[in-house]
Order: structure tokens, then C-alpha cells, then sequence
């Protein structure tokens, strides 16, 4: 696990703490306001018991499950997680639900154990707002990787959740059923770099960084590989 403290307005409630699930090391987050101990669990991919010991560990409630988009690694342990604390599923855009309907023939198809299909309890697009106590976070529709894609931010704490969107050094891939490689271009420079330079993100998987840092040197989407294609 690795810790994050944010520090800016709203942002000195929220801690953050990255846990990496299943055998892709998706990087789920586990969010929570300080004054409160309500706690929001970002794409719950599995082992929910590790996610279970670690609401446990930091004495929290947890409150609700968000989710960026509807692969398995991303959201196999949400309606385990749904039933045994009563919270809600949030994400991804309904979009997506034809995924989140078939996170077992996933799970059988990749030899992934354990992950179960699930509903959303409220479908995200753009503009929306999650609320977690005194936090409010924003939405973005971010298709591409995934036609129902969304990530979501918080903007005084400059930090965003982009799932599989955009890594370090990366992008999304597109190779999926109802993947789109120039739909994921468009959201990455259209939705993703007008959020600033200054925001940090925690990717889907590996290590987190910036959109400053991703428009300097992703071979992908940075601002020089843009000019050339």
C-alpha cells in the first residue's frame, strides 16, 4: 500500500490510500473524509478481503463504490462489497453495464475466480458530482478504452481516478470490444488536459502522475506526438 495526503480546501479532509487487487495489480483506491471516517472504495477489481481488512485497519464505514468502467480487474469485487456493507454501486456511464453484466464469463474467459456481475445504482456522465461527506468530486465521460468510461476528480485537491484512461508513460488500450482509439485520444486532450496540468492521477495500474507530466512525455498523447500525427 502506499499512502497519499491531499492538502488544499476540501482536500484537508480526504486521505487516500492505494491498494493493488488481483493478478493485474489494479490499483484501487480507497478514499475517505477525515471527519466523518466515510469511506468510498475506487474500482474494487477483487480480493475483497484485503479491501474488507483495510476498511477494518483504518476504522472506516464504508459509504459507497465508484466505479470508472466495467472490466472484471475493475470492478469483479463491487456487488460482494455492495451486499455486505448495503452501499451503493456509482459508475461507470451506462455504457458500460453490458460489461458489468458479464464480469463472470470475464472472470472464466481470463481464469479470474471470483468476480461477479453487478448493477449500478446511478449511471455517471459528464458534469455529474459524488459526494462523500464533506466531499464533492466531479465527472468527466471519458470513452474510448471503453464506450462508458468516466473519471473522476476532485479539483482543489488535484486528483483524479482516470482507471485505465491513461497510465504513465501509456495509454488505454483500444483492442477491446467497443474500444476506440481516436475516441480515446479525444478524451485524454479534450476532457482530461483542460482539468490542468497540476493534476495528479492515480492510473488503473503502476505508478501515479501528472497531466503536466504525460503532455511533456507520453510517446501517445503528449503535446509533440499530437503535432506529429
Amino acid at each position: 500500500m502506499t499512502q497519499e495526503n491531499s492538502n488544499a480546501g476540501q482536500a484537508a479532509l480526504m486521505q487516500i490510500q492505494i491498494i493493488p487487487v488481483t493478478p493485474f495489480q489494479q490499483n484501487c483506491s480507497l478514499i475517505w473524509e477525515t471527519t466523518t471516517n466515510k469511506a468510498a472504495f475506487v474500482d474494487p477489481g477483487g480480493d475483497s478481503d484485503q479491501l474488507i481488512a483495510a476498511l477494518e485497519h483504518f476504522n472506516l464505514t464504508l459509504d459507497r463504490i465508484w466505479l470508472t468502467h466495467g472490466h472484471l480487474d475493475h470492478a469483479g469485487a463491487a456487488q460482494t462489497l455492495k451486499e455486505k456493507y448495503d452501499v451503493p454501486i456509482e459508475g461507470p456511464h451506462k455504457e458500460d453495464q453490458w460489461l458489468l453484466d458479464d464480469i463472470e464469463a470475464q472472470g472464466a474467459k481470463y481464469g479470474f475466480p471470483g468476480g461477479r456481475n453487478t448493477r449500478s445504482d446511478r449511471y455517471l456522465d459528464d458534469g455529474d458530482q459524488l459526494k462523500l461527506g464533506e466531499i464533492t468530486f466531479d465527472v468527466v465521460h471519458t470513452p474510448g478504452h471503453t464506450p462508458g468510461h468516466v473519471v473522476i476528480y476532485h479539483q482543489d485537491a488535484k486528483i483524479a481516478f482516470v482507471g485505465d484512461v491513461i497510465f504513465q508513460g501509456s495509454i488505454g488500450r483500444t483492442d477491446f470490444p467497443r474500444g476506440d482509439h481516436q475516441t480515446l485520444l479525444d478524451s485524454i486532450t479534450q476532457k482530461l488536459w483542460p482539468l490542468g496540468e497540476d493534476m495528479r492521477f492515480v492510473p488503473g495500474h503502476g505508478n501515479m502522475s501528472s497531466f503536466g507530466q504525460e503532455r511533456k512525455m507520453n510517446p501517445y498523447v503528449s503535446d509533440s506526438a499530437m503535432n506529429r500525427a
